[in-house]
């Protein structure tokens, strides 16, 4: 990929993310501060729809997620469940609250899966998977 086609697709990533990405953070986080489930789900359904456009970009670009992406977005997950955990331990969280953590990660998980699927098929998916865990093992050892 050309230097212009790479900072061409930055900036649509850039620009997906930071309008219907942080709209649907900030839907999700008003909605955990006024306990409405009908607003959070609006905000991931706002993520969601963030999610595929920056897949649709990387199909007419022909490029998957670049290992920055992938980790910023595993890292993301990662800390978001943690805070939820945190929060739920502490006792303080409303049902219409937790419904909304888990409906947000559900979504998250089910659209990493359906993408792996749609990108490299059921068997392909499994067989990226388990790769990159034994050289992570093999790493670690």
């Amino acid at each position: 990929m050309t230097t212009r086609t790479s900072i061409e697709r930055g900036i649509l990533v850039f620009s997906i993310w930071a309008t219907l990405g942080f709209l649907g953070l900030g839907f999700w986080l008003e909605a955990m501060a006024r306990d409405a489930l009908l607003l959070a789900l609006l905000g991931i359904g706002l993520t969601v729809a963030a999610f595929v456009a920056h897949i649709v970009v990387n199909t007419v670009f022909r490029q998957g997620f670049t290992r920055g992406e992938t980790a910023l977005g595993i890292g993301l997950y990662g800390l978001m469940a943690l805070l939820y955990v945190g929060a739920r331990l502490q006792g303080g969280m409303s049902a219409e609250g937790a419904l909304s953590g888990l409906a947000l990660f559900g979504a998250l998980a089910v659209g990493f899966i359906v993408y792996l699927a749609t990108r490299y098929g059921v068997r392909g998916a499994f067989s990226r998977f388990h790769a990159a865990t034994r050289q992570a093992k093999d790493f670690s050892s």
